[in-house]
């Protein structure tokens, strides 16, 4: 029945695979943000292992010194990249959450219709069978009016 089609289906089913695409995509994002952290954790602890202990020359502190301050500025960079892989992994998982609602709103829409062409079967089912039941399927006028017998 022509009447009965889903004409959004086409729609729905692009929503569908565009949430399947943002929900890899945050994935991913997620996957990058807790590398980038991970990374980030052991540039920090890696400057703690570059401080000289112990007595040790005043040319070895200095040098000790500058490999901590780079080891240093490199934890910072690495602590910077994590948290804009965090923001954008947020963001990516946004657009996936927007993504998720603008498919569940035409999946309601589908089941609205779905339900309106049961109704609408259910209503033509019910005639019909009144029509059995009262005879009157067989008193109808060509222009489909009762007639009257006086």
């Amino acid at each position: 029945m022509k009447r009965g089609r889903f004409r959004l289906q086409p729609v729905l089913e692009v929503r569908r695979v565009e949430e399947r695409a943002a929900a890899l995509a945050a994935a991913e994002a997620a996957r990058a943000a807790a590398d980038a952290d991970r990374r980030a954790a052991e540039a920090e602890r890696a400057v703690a292992a570059t401080v000289p202990t112990g007595a040790v020359s005043s040319g070895v502190f200095r040098a000790g010194m500058v490999l901590a301050r780079v080891a240093a500025e490199d934890a910072a960079a690495a602590r910077a990249l994590a948290t804009a892989s965090a923001e954008q992994a947020e963001l990516v998982r946004a657009a996936w959450t927007a993504a998720a609602q603008r498919t569940k709103g035409l999946e309601r829409l589908r089941e609205r219709h779905l339900q309106a062409v049961r109704l609408a079967e259910q209503a033509a089912e019910e005639r019909t069978v009144d029509d059995l039941v009262t005879g009157r399927s067989g008193r109808r006028t060509p222009a489909g009016e009762v007639p009257w017998t006086g």
